[in-house]
């Protein structure tokens, strides 16, 4: 089983990510709440025997060993079968509900300034990973998505492995703004070892 750390604030708003003058950004601010809510609701799934793993931007930061630019939100990816309990857990601990449009294959939560993103996942009989979709399900990975655990100042989670997030972040997305954090992380990504 996973076991998150989780750090004090203080020690995630001086662990050498935010700006070295005096004054915080927005920007860096909101990064040291996300990664303070990732170590928290990492450590909450961990106690409650909940599988997860982080995508995104945030997992390529891990994967990279900083952070690396500006995230709008944590993406987590979850059982579908583990969905309620979930739900009830996270809203026990002051997240609400926060859809933004379609929520088909997941669902959203926010927590003051932090929103939290999360992939429903289910597998078939041949051990592939699946988003379950109203229409259909959508191959998400060919295989297991494994355990691998890295460290991001103090905060320890469980990430998709570095292939399988290289090879999502290899496609951009349509949406301009999208594409352009895909492109970036994939450079970022594509610059480590394999």
């Amino acid at each position: 089983m996973h076991a998150s750390r989780s750090p004090s604030r203080r020690g995630i708003a001086t662990a050498g990510f935010l700006s070295s003058s005096s004054r915080v950004s927005d920007t860096e601010a909101l990064a040291a709440q996300q990664l303070w809510a990732l170590a928290e609701v990492g450590s909450l799934f961990d106690r409650s025997g909940f599988q997860y793993w982080l995508f995104g931007g945030w997992a390529v930061d891990f994967h990279v060993g900083t952070v690396t630019r500006e995230h709008y939100d944590i993406d987590l990816a979850v059982r579908l079968d583990e969905a309620q309990a979930i739900r009830a857990l996270l809203e026990a601990e002051g997240w609400r509900h926060a859809p933004t449009g379609d929520e088909d294959g997941g669902i959203g939560y926010e927590r003051g300034r932090v929103r939290l993103e999360l992939t429903y996942l289910t597998s078939d009989d041949a051990g592939r990973v699946l988003i379950p979709l109203r229409q259909q399900s959508v191959l998400f990975s060919e295989n297991s998505l494994g355990d691998q655990e890295c460290d991001l100042l103090g905060v320890r989670s469980r990430v998709l492995g570095l292939a399988l997030l290289k090879s999502g972040k290899s496609s951009a997305r349509d949406d301009p703004d999208d594409a352009a954090k895909d492109r970036a992380d994939f450079r970022m990504l594509s610059s480590m070892p394999t």
